[in-house]
């Protein structure tokens, strides 16, 4: 049997009923009826958002380097369909951790969100629940991990391990407190990277005050008083809620300076201490290479984001879905999941066929927030979710186990 998917386009076939794709129509503003897919709402959000809060989203480091990589890597395979396969019966259905979702993604872990999208934190995980996608919490978020917790007792919080043993079982405990029940471990961004594009665009962490600042706020109104002015007239200066167990910096400041002391010093000691007092599913994201993929397995990771940071930290690391293979090979234990770069159905079944149980995808979900609210957030999960059964359905597979590397071919190069 098949229905119309929640953004009233192709329709897909219908999981089971732990995770339906629910029926009711999406609709958008006026204004946005041209979206058509996630780019689009990145062309949305451009006129929509302040110049600093849109290329502190959009933006890498340095030469963005890798951050054009991770999109040209989708370019190094391509298809072999199946033919005259029956695909009445398919399905987008996918299970993580015991716990079955209704596609094969889910939303990364996005800093600052409220700032580009009034209650941001908030916005994506209910979407990401209504829609029955998992959502990862962000640990430089502005809303409090406990508001994301009852909003949407599935998500997943994301920690930048603080850099001292105290502060350390301070946040875990906070984090399980929260009610929690999978933490996932950033370990690529332990030193700040060098994103030339923020200081030209003028964004800071705190913002600071200025005339450049107040005149993007006059030009961007939709934003001024949908996003900015309407948190601080309903919820008072955000600050930076969740990267301690107490809270940080507000963020619009003129002076105060936010915590961005060296992490250097962490370890695979220290990711072994997060294990002993984390009662529930650990994940560690930021990993490529499959060396530390299989330390990170013997420590005892539940499961492994292989991740280059969306080409946010060292620019010029390869791109995920290059090492997703030799990761694979050296976990086949653990459900080894993927980021960076991911945009469209044929990005998420290439990695699902090259053996990633699950892509987690980051800005676009940040852009439809921005411009939409939840409603954005919930059309840009079922644009996505239609693509990947209306590709499933070419490719000739009705489950994504089906999916291996028989169905990919190596492009050929200059081709």
């Amino acid at each position: 049997m098949q229905i119309e998917s929640s953004s009233g386009g192709a329709a897909a076939a219908q999981p089971p009923a732990s995770a339906a794709v629910p029926s009711e129509p999406i609709t958008l503003p006026a204004r946005l009826g041209h979206i058509l897919c996630l780019d689009d709402f990145e062309r949305a959000a451009r006129s929509h958002l302040p110049k600093p809060v849109f290329a502190y989203i959009s933006g890498a480091v340095e030469r963005n380097h890798s951050l054009r990589a991770n999109v040209l890597s989708f370019q190094q395979y391509e298809f072999l369909p199946r033919m005259l396969v029956d695909m009445s019966r398919r399905v987008t259905a996918a299970t993580l951790f015991g716990k079955r979702w209704s596609a094969p993604f889910g939303m990364a872990p996005m800093g600052i969100s409220a700032l580009s999208a009034y209650r941001g934190d908030l916005v994506l995980t209910q979407g990401a629940r209504a829609e029955g996608v998992p959502m990862i919490m962000s640990g430089s978020s502005l809303i409090r991990m406990e508001d994301v917790a009852q909003a949407n007792p599935d998500a997943w919080f994301q920690a930048y391990v603080p850099g001292s043993e105290p502060e350390i079982v301070a946040l875990i405990e906070r984090v399980q407190a929260a009610g929690f029940r999978t933490l996932v471990v950033t370990v690529d961004a332990s030193i700040a990277s060098n994103r030339e594009n923020n200081i030209r665009a003028g964004f800071s962490t705190p913002l600071r005050p200025s005339l450049a600042l107040a005149w993007q706020g006059i030009t961007h109104p939709r934003w001024t008083f949908g996003t900015f002015l309407k948190t601080i007239a309903c919820h008072g200066m955000p600050h930076f809620e969740n990267n301690y167990a107490r809270r940080g910096a507000p963020i619009l400041s003129a002076n105060v300076q936010r915590d961005f002391s060296d992490r250097g010093h962490l370890n695979w000691d220290h990711f072994r201490m997060i294990r002993r007092l984390w009662p529930g599913t650990l994940v560690i994201k930021g990993i490529l290479d499959p060396r530390d993929a299989r330390i990170a397995a013997d420590c005892g990771a539940d499961g492994i984001i292989v991740s280059n940071h969306g080409g946010r930290q060292l620019d010029g690391t390869v791109a995920p879905l290059r090492m997703l293979p030799q990761v694979v090979a050296a976990c086949p234990d653990l459900p080894v999941m993927i980021d960076s770069g991911f945009r469209r159905g044929t990005d998420v079944l290439k990695a699902i066929a090259l053996g990633a149980k699950f892509v987690f995808i980051g800005r676009p979900f940040n852009y439809a927030a921005a411009v939409a609210g939840e409603p954005g957030v919930r059309k840009a999960v079922a644009l996505l979710r239609e693509e990947v059964s209306r590709n499933m359905a070419m490719l000739g597979v009705n489950a994504l186990s089906e999916l291996d590397a028989s169905y990919l071919v190596p492009a050929r190069a200059g081709a």
